[in-house]
């Protein structure tokens, strides 16, 4: 756990504690925290004073940056925890109804403690209220470029009125005789009032009929609050849409993810990455440039001082090729190509000379005819494995299209990622965890086969999928997502309930990493990782791998595709002609298919459990039907 910094009050500091994990999956800068008393929003990666560096050189090129940090927690010794700014400004007095910002509130409370001017906890100033504690507003406005801010609740009082009095005076009134928002009303001193009622309809502020100047004061303010006061100057324009603070779409991580696998998971890599005239040779880098005329110099020093000198060709080669290289975050890539790689290493496909086994382990591939099941070609236990996970960058409203790496459409409609990289910086923060997993290759030919078949029934159903995923999307962002696709999607989902029905797991210790070739593409992958990771030094203790065996697997695969059949909402969930976000789904519901997001890589869309078990209408439309029949 982390401590984040609150405010020095004599000798001590008080702190909140947070994971190191949450900074870079939930609460990245710009993302709001809702402690017990307050709610605070990380602030920027640039007030970072402590960290460890974390390597994972196939990210590092595809990013375009040197390393990766984590947060080194040093507040137990009287060290800077994690910083944060607080966020909203809004609060009420529950007792006497008063609505101020926080500036106000603390003049307030300045003008009664000379002595301790500074408000630890939000607390009114009315001696009639009894310090009585603050509550922040949970309404709040945002836009697609990611910019927040509180809601205009000034401007908003005086709607009616169409001018801003010269000293507003706040207050919330209730009508218990109303429902929702209705019965809600904020109330100036000056007789100017407004209710809730609306606020929260899309297009609320755009739709206003009235003066375009008074129109132009909602428009966003541009604000990046959790960049410091020096840079909420640039107005952004857009309308904003109102939102509450505790929504689901406030706040979407952008998260890049790796496996670090062979030659980069070597143990002369791993050495050479550690070591301090390695991280001088990148400081020269980003110095000098072009390193070719210095760059011996440094080979000898870092053969040295990690004892491999009778090495010095071999590490003379890795440093070349992590420092003399193409700039590829210029390039944008689709997963699939990144993933190859990967693909390959747990196919057993890499020569395991040099493997480092603490960052990856796997046994021999089992042909899937042992399990019993022609449709999978082979099953790989994966030991041990390490992940590295980035933050990138986040968005509001609508999550980001995770399905392209390293660099965003940053003018495109859906998703307008904030880069988070600290200016002038060469780095992300991340975090990496170790664990195991199962790795499931499946019979390619198989899967053409059975599309061959029911080639029109699948064609109207993917059609569809990718109908409502392309929707409003610009053309940069468009995606063809293949029946294959959703198959193995689908798939990996199932088998995940059913390793936590019968094996303990909980679903959100599972994670699916999903391998598949796009239409089109010459190198052709048909694979599934599921695995489970964590931040313990050494991961997970072989449970998951245990569960890959043939005496087990066949059992969990099987019923997994038996439990698919029926959910409790069919016939509706089968039937369905879209559903969930957007209605990026078919047959695909809480009940039977959707899983925690942490544990998707998708977020829950682009899943029909027809195309493993058949619909209604036909049983064979399934690849997997044939286990059910």
């Amino acid at each position: 756990m982390n401590k984040i910094k609150r405010e020095k009050t004599g000798n001590k500091y008080d702190s909140y504690n947070i994971r190191l994990s949450q900074l870079i999956t939930t609460y990245g800068p710009g993302g709001i925290v809702d402690f017990e008393d307050q709610p605070l929003m990380v602030a920027d990666f640039n007030y970072w004073t402590k960290y460890n560096i974390i390597h994972d050189e196939r990210l590092e090129k595809i990013l375009g940056v040197d390393e990766f940090r984590l947060y080194k927690d040093d507040s137990e010794n009287n060290g800077v925890g994690v910083p944060f700014i607080r966020f909203p400004t809004w609060y009420f007095c529950p007792k006497c109804k008063e609505l101020k910002s926080l500036d106000e509130w603390q003049n307030d409370y300045s003008k009664l403690h000379s002595d301790n001017k500074f408000m630890l906890k939000p607390q009114c100033s009315n001696p009639q209220c009894k310090k009585s504690k603050l509550v922040p507003l949970s309404i709040l406005v945002a836009c697609e470029k990611g910019h927040i801010n509180d809601f205009p609740w000034v401007e908003w009082t005086h709607l009616k009125k169409g001018q801003i009095c010269k000293k507003t005076e706040l207050k919330i009134e209730s009508n218990s005789g109303n429902l929702g928002l209705e019965s809600f009303r904020v109330k100036c001193k000056c007789g100017a009032m407004n209710s809730l009622a609306g606020v929260f309809s899309k297009n609320s502020f755009e739709k206003l009929k009235i003066d375009e100047k008074y129109k132009d004061l909602f428009k966003c303010k541009g604000k990046l609050q959790w960049k410091g006061i020096e840079n909420n100057k640039k107005k952004c324009g857009l309308f904003p849409q109102t939102i509450l603070r505790n929504a689901s779409n406030i706040y979407f991580s952008k998260i890049e993810t790796s496996i670090v696998i062979p030659p980069y998971s070597d143990e002369l890599n791993s050495l050479i990455e550690n070591s301090r005239y390695y991280d001088a040779l990148l400081i020269a880098k980003n110095m000098q440039g072009q390193m070719e005329e210095f760059i011996d110099k440094y080979i000898e020093s870092i053969a040295m001082e990690i004892n491999k000198s009778k090495n010095i060709d071999i590490i003379e080669s890795i440093i070349k090729r992590k420092i003399i290289k193409e700039d590829s975050s210029e390039s944008i890539i689709n997963r699939n190509t990144y993933r190859l790689e990967e693909y390959n290493a747990l196919m057993g496909k890499i020569t395991p000379e040099n493997f480092s086994t603490r960052d990856f382990k796997i046994d021999h591939p089992i042909a899937g005819k042992k399990y019993g099941i022609n449709e999978i070609s082979s099953i790989t236990l994966v030991k041990k494995l390490r992940e590295v996970r980035a933050l990138v960058g986040f968005t509001r409203l609508n999550p980001p299209n995770n399905y392209i790496m390293g660099k965003d459409y940053l003018e495109s409609y859906e998703s307008k990622v904030v880069d988070i990289k600290p200016k002038g910086g060469n780095w992300y923060p991340a975090y990496e965890v170790r664990g195991e997993g199962i790795f499931i290759e499946f019979d390619s030919n198989a899967i053409d086969r059975w599309i061959n078949n029911n080639n029109e029934e699948i064609k109207i159903r993917v059609d569809k999928i990718n109908q409502n995923y392309n929707k409003d999307k610009s053309d940069e962002e468009k995606r063809e997502i293949s029946a294959k696709f959703i198959m193995l999607h689908t798939l990996s989902h199932l088998i995940i309930k059913e390793l936590s029905f019968e094996c303990g797991y909980s679903i959100a210790s599972l994670r699916e990493r999903i391998y598949c070739d796009m239409p089109g593409e010459d190198d052709k992958m048909s694979g599934i990782l599921i695995y489970t990771a964590d931040g313990d030094s050494e991961g997970s203790l072989g449970g998951l791998v245990k569960q890959g065996k043939i005496e087990k697997f066949t059992k969990i695969f099987k019923n997994a595709i038996k439990r698919a059949k029926w959910c409790s909402y069919d016939p509706v969930c089968i039937n369905s002609k879209g559903q969930g976000r957007k209605s990026q789904n078919l047959a695909a519901c809480h009940s039977c298919t959707l899983l925690p997001e942490t544990s998707c890589e998708e977020f829950n869309i682009l899943l029909d459990r027809a195309l493993i078990v058949g619909n209604l209408e036909n049983d064979k439309l399934g690849f997997l039907s044939s286990y059910i029949l």
